[in-house]
């Protein structure tokens, strides 16, 4: 068969001339930290998901850090998050010297449930972190309805900006503190950053002060105003900012979404319709094609029975197909710094650790990208 001649990475973003062309507004300007682009975008972010307060922050691993620290999560709690995650989810309640308890997932929505996080709850529970796999929302409704009033639910909403609850509202109107993450590959891209959607305006006020340094205002306070010339430093605060540069990019990727979303469903429908071809069972996560999923990432669960390759195998011959195939995700719990600490079984995350794997998605990709990342695959599978 024929092999592409360029690599195909698993998640590009989509920078148009209007992302460069905002980014060089803004240098221009003279002021790229944070200041009135980034308050712009997080108006927008508010409008967009429907949540009272959006925060942002530099990584959606400090929006979750910092969610459990205005939540009071410290030494001797426990945090009950999923092993089928990346590390970031465990590592914000390490960071706080909190103790994670992994959770069990839905092995058909590849998210925790209610019974696989009640399971873990004991009277150290103080927050629970439900991950919207690959664009995928979890059950928070249930969730919050069978836990004690005194466990606060922060919602890991990296893969899901842009996604709906069963009841069709957008990811973050939810009351619950969601962090989404605005890393290189995600469906609204910044290079880097993150945010959190809230309703709780007290707690947003003391969020923008912890993200930098716990100071009573930022610089385009003072800089704005005849009489904030001295900060006060009200507690002990992190340097996590966003900045307007990144922010110029975001509120044009945020306009853009519309086409994103569509160019994505487009991709993840032809993939389904070719995988039902293959007929081997191959598995997908359940309601992939529904309005409701963002679609951030294309989970594809080999049967290894019916095959006499190796996952690993099969990801390799993608790559020197140019085919950039990858795996989201290796448990935390047997990570080498996890494994050390936490025995813990685990059955459907452990029976899919070696079988799941992402094929490319994203608004970059054309159709024939995906045509050629399904001629790749079911080259490697079949021969």
């Amino acid at each position: 068969m024929k092999i592409r001649t360029d690599f195909l990475p698993f998640g590009r973003p989509d920078f148009s001339d209007d992302e460069i062309a905002a980014v060089t507004r803004v240098l221009k300007s003279g002021w790229i930290g944070m200041g009135p682009e980034t308050i712009a975008f997080e108006h927008e972010l508010e409008s967009y998901c429907n949540a009272k307060n959006v925060v942002t922050v530099n990584s959606c691993t400090s929006a979750l850090h910092l969610s459990l620290l205005v939540h009071g999560i410290k030494p001797g709690d426990e945090v009950i998050c999923p092993s089928f995650t990346w590390c970031s989810t465990a590592n914000a309640a390490e960071y706080l010297g909190a103790k994670v308890i992994f959770c069990d997932i839905n092995p058909e929505t590849y998210c925790i449930d209610s019974n696989t996080v009640m399971e873990k709850v004991s009277e150290k529970t103080k927050a629970v972190i439900p991950v919207h796999m690959a664009g995928l929302t979890a059950e928070i409704d249930k969730i919050r309805a069978e836990l004690p009033e005194s466990c606060v639910i922060i919602e890991d909403a990296a893969h899901a900006f842009g996604a709906s609850y069963d009841s069709g509202k957008p990811v973050g109107s939810s009351g619950n503190l969601a962090c989404f993450s605005f890393y290189a590959n995600k469906n609204l891209s910044t290079a880097e950053g993150g945010a959190i959607a809230l309703s709780n305006l007290k707690m947003a006020e003391r969020l923008r002060s912890l993200r930098l340094h716990g100071l009573s205002s930022d610089a385009w306070d003072r800089f704005t105003t005849l009489k904030k010339f001295t900060p006060e430093m009200l507690e002990l605060g992190y340097k996590m900012n966003y900045t307007d540069l990144q922010a110029a990019i975001g509120r044009v990727q945020l306009a853009r979404q519309g086409e994103f979303q569509a160019r994505r469903l487009e991709i993840a429908e032809y993939y389904t319709s070719r995988l039902k071809k293959i007929n081997l069972d191959i598995l997908i996560q359940k309601d992939v094609l529904s309005p409701n999923h963002s679609r951030h990432l294309f989970l594809v669960e080999l049967p290894l029975e019916n095959i006499d390759k190796a996952r690993d195998e099969i990801i390799s011959g993608m790559r020197k197909e140019n085919i950039g195939a990858s795996i989201h995700y290796k448990p935390v719990h047997q990570m080498p710094y996890y494994a050390k600490k936490v025995h813990q079984s685990l059955p459907e995350t452990e029976r899919i650790a070696d079988r799941i794997m992402t094929l490319p998605i994203s608004a970059h990709m054309t159709v024939n990208d995906a045509h050629d990342v399904m001629d790749s695959f079911e080259h490697i599978i079949i021969g």
